[in-house]
């Protein structure tokens, strides 16, 4: 296995690659967690005995997100591309990606989780994307969310940056299925719909399945960078949010 923050090895007789979120309890997406997933990925990208890959987390939650300190002026548009690179080898990787989500998964958390494909979900589960509640928005998941569980669902998710149970998850078509143990349902799952199958067919089924709905998404990616980086953090109250969330206090917004 590799060292913190991500372990990884290889599962099911070599067929299965394992991923696993290893900050408890927090399991901060930044910059280093990026770039562990996307070395890991790529690291077993072009291998054709792999059938799927599995990414669950140590510790009680899957991720509070992504890193505030990563969302300032001077360090977001590096993030957001950083980030967005991620989700797009994510969106396009050649065999399925399954993602078992136990307590919060926040933010750019959920994001990623949402770039995967299965989601196998603990009865406990608080899915939600919380920016817009210290000033910013969810780029990615302004992208994908409207795709997986339509543009209402999303918008409200979204406006509100409240959280959602496991039931309304699964109610929603985002989770798969609500299992006390979602690693082993994954993992169950995989045993029993993806090993006993040809992995060539598999790979192109995947691929007339998910491409149009990954190009859709990556497209996006450009656009909801720009609204970022361009409009939202020229503005005071971003800015206002994100400082008010590091010195633990209330935002003073001034609509500007």
């Amino acid at each position: 296995m590799s060292s913190a923050p991500l372990k990884d090895w290889r599962d099911r007789d070599g067929r299965v690659l394992r991923l696993r979120l290893a900050r408890p309890k927090a399991n901060i997406v930044d910059a280093v967690m990026i770039g562990a997933l996307r070395k890991a990925l790529a690291d077993n990208r072009n291998d054709q005995q792999l059938k799927a890959v599995l990414l669950d987390h140590e510790g009680p939650h899957f991720s509070f997100g992504a890193s505030i300190q990563e969302h300032m002026p001077a360090e977001i548009g590096a993030m957001l591309k950083s980030l967005h690179a991620l989700l797009g080898t994510l969106l396009d990787y050649p065999v399925p990606v399954l993602v078992a989500i136990r307590g919060q998964c926040l933010g750019g958390g959920l994001e990623l989780a949402s770039a995967c494909g299965l989601m196998f979900v603990a009865p406990d589960v608080q899915l939600g994307q919380p920016e817009i509640r210290i000033g910013v928005f969810a780029p990615a998941a302004s992208c994908i969310l409207p795709e997986r569980i339509g543009q209402a669902a999303a918008e409200e998710i979204l406006l509100s940056g409240r959280s959602i149970g496991a039931d309304q998850a699964h109610a929603l078509g985002l989770a798969t299925a609500i299992a006390a143990d979602p690693e082993a349902a994954a993992l169950g799952w995989v045993d029993h719909n993806l090993l006993p199958k040809s992995g060539a067919s598999l790979r192109f089924a995947l691929q007339a399945v998910r491409r149009p709905f990954a190009q859709r998404v990556k497209e996006r990616f450009v656009e909801v960078e720009q609204i970022c980086l361009d409009g939202l953090m020229t503005t005071h109250d971003a800015t206002e949010g994100l400082v008010a969330f590091m010195e633990k206090r209330q935002p003073k917004w001034q609509d500007r």
